[in-house]
């Protein structure tokens, strides 16, 4: 009875302890900056009960490197951190001194990169220990593969790690939604020594469901205060290493460009520029709290499979609260304000977009021959993103 009382105090103090440290990160979309007339405050709640998930993964449930799992970490109803609406994202813990074999089929996302990932100063840890691209990785005739993780060399794919290496993380694009296939993986620990399993007991639940509150908290936070930075120069296109000097997981092979926006009812953005030679390119637009729009069944991004160019080579984005028939028209879905990232992914070059705000009426002055879509395409270009969502993510 003793050990069962002492066991109940621990699991209702962890408890109250979890709900307190939630109800304190329930303040934060409620501070100053956030924007208050549209509907960035609900979304500022939406992504910390979204991200309740993602730490209870990261820090309870997948949190041990001797048993890790790959899984996915971003989803259409789980997003944070400027996440890609092409992407499937995956991953699992590892540390610097156990060997891991990664196996599976590679699939054909456009742009498929490997990262082993470091400790750091933000939540999602610091720099990236080393890289695999998917065009130097070594795959069989059907797209079969192996990759090791560990400190020392070994033949084939191999990702080496360092001391402080604590996660390692897929991203593959989706150029074409359709049509590519994303990565079938498991991950196995393959040092000599055999842990057992560890038992989720009240001591490591209570310590779980700690960190969990705190890292949801200190999330949230980090990336409002990211936010800020850009939007103190609005529609101008600049990278996280213009603004920050903390390292964090980006994505390998081509810095995001990203561009804080606000825009009124009555005006349109208009974004130009000549995308270069690239494995992969995409424009993605999202809210304040750095979560991409609905983009089952919101025109939130366009890539270089589905954007269409002008004849002289040039792609021209508009942003506007309405539809203005243009061919890469991106919906705001109800947000005054947020972001808009170019990504050019192990590009020949790497231009800088320009962007020009203006009133609706003067856009037909300002873009008088610029392509556009009928209705029925419009609908089309809609139906298509749903269908790619079931054929990434398998729902």
């Amino acid at each position: 009875m003793s050990a069962s009382t002492s066991q109940d105090t621990e699991l209702a103090r962890a408890w109250d302890q979890f709900c307190d440290q939630l109800k304190e990160a329930g303040k934060i979309p409620f501070r100053e900056g956030v924007p208050a007339g549209d509907l960035s405050r609900v979304a500022g709640f939406r992504c910390l009960v979204q991200n309740i998930g993602l730490g209870v993964q990261f820090y309870l449930e997948n949190d041990d490197p001797l048993h890790p799992e790959l899984l996915h970490y971003f989803d259409p109803i789980r997003k944070q951190g400027g996440d890609n609406p092409d992407a499937v994202y995956v991953g699992g813990p590892i540390n610097g001194t156990d060997t891991y074999r990664i196996h599976g089929n590679r699939g054909s996302a456009k742009y498929f990169a490997v990262t082993a990932v470091e400790t750091g100063d933000t939540p999602w840890g610091g720099g990236v220990a080393s890289t695999l691209f998917g065009q130097d990785m070594k795959v069989d005739e059907d797209g079969n593969f192996e990759i090791i993780c560990s400190p020392e060399p070994h033949p084939g794919n191999w990702l080496k790690t360092t001391p402080n290496t604590f996660r390692v993380t897929f991203r593959q694009f989706f150029a074409d939604w359709e049509n590519e296939r994303p990565m079938h993986a498991a991950i196995d620990r393959i040092s000599p020594m055999v842990a057992p399993k560890p038992v989720m007991d009240a001591d490591r639940l209570s310590k779980g469901l700690d960190a969990v509150s705190r890292w949801v908290g200190v999330s949230l936070n980090y990336w409002a205060d990211m936010i800020e930075k850009w939007k103190a120069q609005p529609n101008r296109f600049l990278s996280y290493r213009q603004l920050d000097d903390n390292k964090i997981d980006a994505t390998p092979g081509g810095e995001p460009l990203i561009m804080y926006w606000q825009l009124p009812a009555d005006e349109a953005i208009v974004i130009r520029v000549k995308p270069p030679e690239a494995v992969y390119w995409a424009v993605e637009f999202g809210n304040y709290w750095w979560c991409s729009m609905d983009y089952r069944s919101i025109l939130s991004n366009t890539n270089c499979h589905y954007a269409l160019l002008e004849d002289d080579g040039e792609l021209i984005v508009v942003v506007a609260h309405q539809d203005t028939g243009h061919a890469n028209w991106l919906d705001p879905a109800g947000f005054s304000e947020g972001y808009v990232t170019i990504r050019w992914m192990q590009a020949d070059h790497y231009p800088t977009p320009i962007a020009t705000q203006l009133k609706l009426t003067e856009l037909g002055n300002l873009l008088p021959q610029a392509k556009k879509l009928t209705q029925e395409e419009r609908v089309e270009q809609i139906a298509t993103r749903r269908r790619g969502v079931v054929q990434r993510f398998g729902i």
